[in-house]
C-alpha cells in the first residue's frame, strides 16, 4: 500500500509556473501561441504548470474561452507534466461546477480562493469552511487555496491548518501575504503532515526565505523556469548554499517582474524569444510601456534564460 500524500510524501512539488493566456493584435485568443508557450515552458523545466489564474488574466476571459483554454492545453499537454487549473468563484456551486469540469478534463489539481468579489463582499470563516467543502466534496484530486491580497480576506495559519485536517481534498497552500515565510512556518507548526504542499507564490520575489520556512513548491510567472529551477532543485536536495548563490543571479529579473513588470512579464519575453506572435494584454488591462520593456529585457539578457532562445 502506498503512503498517503502528506507534508512527507506530497505528490506534487518543483516549479509549476503560471501559464499566460495569449491574444493575438484584436484580443482574440490566439490558440497557436498558446500551444507554442506551453511547449516552451515545458521544454525550459517546469515541473508542472497552472491555468486560468491571475497571471493568466482569468479575469477578462468569458466562460466560453475559459472552457476552450482549459480542453486545449490540458489536450496539448498531454499529460507530459501535471495542470492546476484554477477554478476560483464566489459561488459554491460554481466553483464545485468548474472544479469538477476541470477534473473531467485531466487537471492534477484546482487552486482556488476564498469567495470574494469586489472591493466589499466577503465572507466570514464558517461560509470558508463550508465554501472549500462544497468544492472538496465534488472532486477527487487535490486542491490548492491561493492566499492572496487581491481577495481582501484574511486567512488565519489557524484556519487553514483545520481545513487542511478537516476537509478531505484540501492540501496545497499558496502563501503570497506579506510575512509570507513566517505564515508558512505556522502552517507547518499546526498542521502538520496534513499540509502536504505549502508553496511560494508571488512571483518568487521571496522564494528563499519562504524554502528556508519549509515551502515545497513554488508557483512564479511563466517567463523563466529555467532560472526557478537553478534555486529550488539545489535547495530541495540539501545544497542551500548553492540555491542562494542562485536566488542572487536571479533576483534582479524576478524583482522586476514582481515590482514592474507584473502580469505582461512573460508574454513580453516570450514574444522577443519567438515563443508567442503577440504580447498584448486584452483591454482594458495596459500594455507595459516602452521604457520598462526595455529595462526588462536588458535584465534578462544578463541572465541568458531559455525564453530568449527557444523560438530562434
Amino acid at each position: 500500500m502506498s503512503a498517503r500524500p502528506s507534508l512527507s510524501a506530497p505528490r506534487y512539488r518543483g516549479v509549476f509556473p503560471v501559464v499566460p493566456t495569449t491574444f493575438d493584435e484584436t484580443g482574440d485568443l490566439d490558440l497557436a501561441s498558446q500551444r507554442r508557450c506551453v511547449d516552451f515552458m515545458i521544454d525550459a523545466g517546469s515541473n508542472g504548470l497552472c491555468i486560468l489564474a491571475n497571471f493568466s488574466e482569468q479575469f477578462v476571459l468569458a466562460d466560453k474561452e475559459r472552457e476552450v483554454l482549459a480542453r486545449v492545453i490540458l489536450e496539448h499537454v498531454a499529460g507530459r507534466v501535471p495542470v492546476i487549473v484554477t477554478t476560483t468563484h464566489f459561488s459554491s456551486r460554481v466553483c464545485a461546477q468548474r472544479s469538477r469540469r476541470a477534473q473531467e478534463l485531466g487537471a492534477a489539481m484546482v487552486m482556488v480562493m476564498p469567495p470574494y468579489h469586489g472591493a466589499t463582499l466577503r465572507v466570514g470563516e464558517e461560509k470558508i469552511d463550508e465554501f472549500y467543502k462544497t468544492v472538496s466534496d465534488a472532486i477527487t484530486i487535490p486542491i490548492m487555496v491561493q492566499d492572496a491580497p487581491v481577495s481582501g480576506t484574511t486567512l488565519s495559519a489557524a484556519l487553514l491548518a483545520r481545513m487542511a485536517r478537516e476537509i478531505e481534498q484540501l492540501a496545497y497552500f499558496k502563501i503570497e501575504t506579506p510575512g509570507a515565510a513566517n505564515k508558512l512556518r505556522e502552517l507547518i507548526r499546526l498542521g502538520g503532515e496534513a499540509i502536504e504542499g505549502p508553496w511560494d507564490g508571488e512571483e518568487a520575489i521571496t522564494l528563499l526565505a519562504d524554502l528556508d520556512a519549509g515551502a515545497t513548491g513554488a508557483m512564479t510567472g511563466g517567463g523563466y523556469p529555467d532560472g526557478i529551477r537553478t534555486i529550488i532543485d539545489p535547495y530541495l536536495a540539501g545544497r542551500r548554499e548553492e540555491a542562494v548563490a542562485a536566488y542572487a543571479r536571479w533576483l534582479p529579473l524576478i524583482n522586476f517582474e514582481n515590482r514592474q513588470g507584473g502580469i505582461q512579464t512573460a508574454k513580453v519575453l516570450m514574444k522577443e524569444g519567438g515563443v508567442i506572435a503577440c504580447d498584448a494584454m486584452r483591454h482594458p488591462m495596459p500594455d507595459m510601456n516602452a521604457a520598462t520593456r526595455a529595462g526588462l529585457l536588458d535584465a534578462a539578457r544578463r541572465l541568458d534564460p531559455v525564453v530568449l532562445r527557444w523560438g530562434k
